[in-house]
């Protein structure tokens, strides 16, 4: 075991559950300690411009600058460059207010010129006062596409454009058998003492980065202790369509589908007290079980999970509790 000085935790995030999750180790006593692992198989382009949605979310809530009521995009926005492209006839349903697309306009002048997506994401985090690492699974460009009863759509059309409605019958990784971990990320990894998952989508947020195989490999590989928080609570989510994603990919839409998707290397699952009754059946598979309130809205909520997560970890680790 690590002292707490060398302690070295790694969080997988995506989504706004993500971003909650960074936020509360970022408030908690284990900030120094945590590097965060995002997805960026939601990024697409609009208006000519590279769009990052979930790391620029991790980026602008870490930075104080993320739109608190809908949980993306900044916060005092103004959409005046949006009107005047929906006046000239452009799609517009991808909402990007004016100081989102100078973020958008960076990156892509910045890609254009060779710069690494990695490197990108740092000097974005730089310029918001970011300082918890934001490392990225691979600089290959890797998107979630979903198939539905008309077709394949992207993950934007999927989620933004067509509000999670169409029924699913497949999700994959354009891109992502061809892609490289980053470096940071693989060397990340492999010195975690804690891995935490976070309550993300499991298959287009999490799903998405394990998709990079040399990073699963590297997880199941490691000697991390690997603890995910649920993002059900009683069989629901609370934000987007984990359901519809478990189901489309054969999993039960409760804490037994959640281990499903990271059987090959979890230790535990933290549950919420109301799906208490699950977990005589989480034990019988091997992994130790957390039961607490997840629900978070806010920073001290956030930062009681996270603190409470990562304690139990260390614990159960101490214990002899890793595979």
């Amino acid at each position: 075991m690590s002292s707490a000085s060398e302690l070295k935790i790694t969080l997988l995030a995506g989504g706004v559950g993500g971003a909650k999750a960074a936020e509360g180790l970022a408030a908690s006593q284990y900030a120094s300690a945590t590097s965060i692992i995002g997805n960026i198989a939601d990024d697409d382009e609009f208006h000519g411009l590279w769009v990052s949605p979930d790391i620029d979310t991790l980026i602008y809530s870490l930075g104080d600058q993320i739109d608190r009521v809908q949980g993306w995009g900044r916060k005092n926005e103004t959409h005046q460059v949006l009107k005047e492209l929906s006046a000239l006839g452009q799609d517009t349903w991808m909402t990007l207010g004016d100081l989102d697309l100078a973020t958008h306009i960076y990156r892509t002048s910045q890609k254009a010129k060779g710069v690494s997506a990695s490197e990108i994401t740092h000097r974005l985090a730089k310029r918001h006062g970011v300082t918890m690492p934001i490392l990225l699974p691979t600089d290959d460009v890797v998107q979630t596409r979903v198939k539905t009863p008309t077709g394949w759509l992207s993950f934007q059309e999927f989620f933004v454009r067509e509000h999670c409605k169409p029924d699913v019958l497949d999700v994959e990784y354009k891109g992502a058998t061809k892609a490289s971990a980053a470096p940071a990320a693989l060397e990340q990894i492999a010195n975690s003492d804690v891995i935490v998952i976070a309550p993300s989508n499991p298959i287009v947020s999490i799903g998405a980065i394990l998709a990079v195989s040399e990073i699963q490999h590297a997880i199941e590989s490691s000697g991390a202790y690997v603890i995910a928080v649920s993002p059900l609570i009683g069989g629901k989510t609370i934000k987007g369509p984990a359901d519809k994603m478990l189901e489309s990919a054969g999993k039960s839409i409760d804490s037994n589908g959640i281990y499903a998707c990271y059987a090959s290397f979890l230790n535990a699952l933290v549950i919420d007290t109301v799906d208490q009754d699950e977990v005589i059946g989480l034990e019988q598979k091997g992994l130790d079980v957390l039961v607490t309130p997840t629900l978070m809205k806010t920073t001290e909520e956030k930062s009681d999970l996270l603190s409470s997560v990562v304690q139990f970890a260390l614990s159960q680790r101490s214990k002899g509790g890793k595979k």
